[in-house]
């Protein structure tokens, strides 16, 4: 019979039990409980204390075609827990940097409450988790949800000042209107360009069969978008398109997993052939975040009964950590 006395917080460090097992606990990733990373979890929304805070938006009432994305953040926290384990931080041997290590502050504040059928209450509850974030000076990362829900955090930001949004999509989602509706997953785009601090958008992925007729193009470069796909982002490189990107504003990044390919993406539920590929994504993010402040992310559509394998949520939570570190590392630097 060991010595061990329960659980331990995992950074606990002791000497030797008697049959020579360390102290403390291994802390694998399929043990506890499964907040974003194995970050804190934060229950209470006016004593956030961190760099970063992390929110459910469990919310796919706004969807059109297959449902499912209310389950992408207990998903996409399960899937973190993969990231979370062995030694501190997260060293990238390209950048000899190591991300996510001493000193980074992020907790897990839960989810907003979504009230089942009922879009404008369940927005106004997503809107005030962000504000509550900002309020405490720490980074809101929102995890949908569908991409409705990127209408309530951009709301948000109203009293921030300019800000212009980064979109990764396969779908253009500037949707006026339609049947009356006017805050479901294809109307996100629209809603932020009519929001008086957001200067503009870069629309980046769009491709091929689109959610949204050839006016909505029009509509969305009349009212400041630029807007890509990713044979031309690929045509372009990096660096040409990050060059794009207004250098002088604050970033929104809104992320739609359907951006990426089915191919290592098809956990979602409007799947588009033809999407951007793990790395592509990273280093566009990665670039801007080095020149100017991104303050507000959202990743939205992981719908996770459509990929058996998990890798979807796996591909979710990989990107976000590895965002969130290079985001804190570039305010380090600067």
């Amino acid at each position: 019979m060991t010595d061990y006395a329960g659980p331990q917080h995992p950074a606990i460090k002791g000497g030797k039990m008697a049959h020579g097992y360390e102290t403390g606990r291994l802390n694998l990733p399929f043990v506890g409980i499964a907040t974003f990373g194995k970050y804190d979890y934060q229950p209470d929304w006016s004593a956030i204390d961190a760099d970063v805070a992390v929110v459910g938006a469990p919310f796919d009432f706004g969807t059109q075609w297959r449902p499912g994305a209310r389950f992408g953040p207990r998903a996409i926290r399960e899937a973190s827990t993969l990231f979370a384990f062995g030694h501190a931080g997260a060293y990238d041997h390209e950048d000899d940097v190591t991300y996510l290590g001493e000193g980074t502050r992020i907790v897990d504040i839960g989810d907003a409450d979504i009230v089942h059928t009922d879009t404008e209450k369940s927005h106004a509850r997503i809107e005030d988790a962000v504000r509550a974030i900002r309020a405490a000076g720490a980074l809101p990362v929102v995890l949908g949800g569908d991409h409705s829900v990127n209408i309530p955090c951009v709301r948000a930001f109203d009293d921030h000042g300019p800000i212009h949004i980064l979109q990764i999509d396969a779908h253009l989602d500037f949707v006026d209107e339609r049947h009356g509706v006017r805050h479901g997953h294809g109307n996100p785009m629209r809603r932020a360009a009519e929001q008086d601090h957001v200067t503009g958008l870069s629309q980046f992925g769009i491709r091929n069969v689109s959610s949204t007729a050839k006016d909505g193009y029009t509509d969305a470069r009349a009212m400041g978008s630029d807007i890509l796909s990713v044979r031309q982002i690929r045509a372009l490189g990096v660096d040409a398109v990050v060059d794009r990107i207004p250098a002088d504003v604050d970033i929104y990044l809104t992320i739609d997993i359907d951006g990426f390919d089915p191919s290592i993406a098809p956990g979602t539920g409007t799947p588009s052939h033809g999407g951007f590929l793990y790395y592509e994504v990273l280093e566009l993010i990665a670039a801007v975040a080095k020149r100017q402040r991104i303050v507000g992310i959202d990743l939205v559509e992981v719908a996770p009964d459509y990929d058996q394998t998990g890798g979807t949520a796996i591909l979710a939570a990989q990107l976000l950590l590895n965002v969130i570190g290079r985001i804190l590392h570039a305010r380090i630097g600067s």
